[in-house]
């Protein structure tokens, strides 16, 4: 009998059975534009990294890294992603991790959420964004039984961090604080960075509440120049404030199916974070972590690789937009990094009115069903309801001209209207 209600299912296992019954239904592959991982590999000078320590009869290499930071890999990632040389901070940590979504699973543990006793469950929360990649809202509402406060993203703030709408959220909850306020800057679905003014500002009221931040920054490598400050580059000069950033080699290079990369912060936060974690995994593959850890002892080639991969993507981004716009869509906010665009869903497409109640999947399966172009739906807390979306990513050939020709051919049947 089964014991999780199959209603559960993740939004992108249900892309998946709509690309497979598109391909089913037509013969043809679907224009996927929902994917939200790297269609590349990693460079060439990783790769033969990867296979140099994979052969290495060195014990390290092939035992469990629960502790270890070969090749100074935290360091090195920390430093080209956060822009910080965290050695020079005597109150900070590093750690390399086995990836973010694990890593953030058990980032409420980390902050307690199980302490005194169980019944403190019912006492913590958690304060997190929607629209997002929900991960921390269902762990730590869903899984863990915590309190969670939706801090709303807002096509009108262009998807920015609003402290006042977060003081709003808490509020409406019957609070004046989180024990865990979870970001994800750049974000997922809206790619929008933070300024140090947005980190400024969070980070005095976590300082005055009492409260922890943590930063999901996965696309931060892939920022463009100029739209996005780290955490990291601010946080570290308020030695009172308890907080966390994570990257990942996961969107940097290509390479998500290494499931490695490192976590920065606050000493105390991060010691909390390594006893948890102590007791649920045994680390990234070290061989792995190694082959990067001397790839980044080379800052120079490190950077120019990441620049390479984010080009591509910029490439990709200046076409897909303006045939989107050009197509009658409208933008829900600014790209700033990464490979994801985010559209307000219209009232109408293909010459029929959609549904007012979850527009954005019906539009999206409208979609799909008429032109094969797939993309993911999304939905925003709005002051006068869910705000319906929908996010179109570049993870895949755009550029193809057998592509194009197809793309803009779906594109023009769609006629949205507002």
């Amino acid at each position: 009998m089964r014991l999780i209600p199959p209603a559960g299912i993740n939004l992108f296992q249900l892309i998946y059975v709509l690309i497979r019954e598109y391909r089913e239904r037509t013969g043809l592959e679907p224009l996927n534009l929902s994917l939200g991982n790297p269609d590349g590999v990693p460079p060439a000078a990783i790769r033969a990294l990867k296979a140099k320590y994979a052969s290495d009869p060195g014990y390290d290499f092939h035992t469990y890294a629960e502790d270890k930071n070969l090749n100074r890999f935290a360091e090195g990632m920390v430093a080209l992603h956060g822009g910080i040389a965290v050695e020079k901070y005597p109150g900070l940590r590093a750690l390399p991790i086995a990836g973010i979504k694990t890593a953030s699973a058990l980032i409420p543990l980390a902050c307690a959420l199980h302490l005194p006793d169980r019944s403190r469950r019912d006492a913590f929360r958690v304060a997190s964004n929607l629209p997002a990649y929900d991960v921390i809202g269902t762990w730590s509402a869903s899984y863990l039984g915590a309190r969670r406060t939706v801090w709303p993203l807002a096509a009108a703030d262009n998807m920015r961090l609003s402290v006042a709408r977060l003081k709003d959220a808490l509020k409406k909850d019957g609070s004046d604080r989180a024990d865990l306020v979870f970001v994800i800057r750049p974000g997922n679905p809206a790619a929008v960075g933070a300024s140090e003014v947005d980190w400024g500002e969070l980070i005095a009221l976590c300082i005055e509440k009492k409260m922890r931040l943590v930063n999901d920054g996965a696309y931060a490598g892939l920022a463009a120049a100029g739209t996005h400050s780290t955490l990291a580059s601010v946080a570290k000069d308020f030695p009172e404030f308890e907080w966390l950033e994570l990257y990942s080699v996961s969107k940097s290079y290509n390479d998500p199916g290494a499931r490695l990369g490192a976590l920065v912060g606050s000493k105390d936060f991060v010691e909390d974070f390594t006893l948890v974690k102590g007791n649920t995994d045994s680390g990234p593959v070290p061989g792995v972590m190694a082959a990067y850890g001397e790839f980044f002892s080379d800052a120079v080639a490190a950077r120019g690789a990441l620049d390479e991969i984010r080009g591509l993507y910029e490439r990709r981004l200046a076409y897909l937009i303006p045939a989107l716009k050009n197509a009658g869509l409208r933008p829900a906010c600014a790209t700033e990094a990464g490979f994801f665009t985010l559209w307000k869903t219209p009232r109408e497409a293909f010459g029929q009115k959609l549904p007012d109640e979850n527009r954005h999947e019906a539009f999206n399966r409208a979609v799909i069903t008429e032109t094969g172009i797939v993309g993911v739906h999304f939905s925003a807390p709005g002051d006068a309801g869910p705000e319906p979306l929908i996010r179109y990513a570049v993870c895949a050939d755009v550029l193809d001209p057998k592509f194009r020709e197809r793309l803009e051919a779906g594109l023009a049947k769609i006629k949205p209207v507002y």
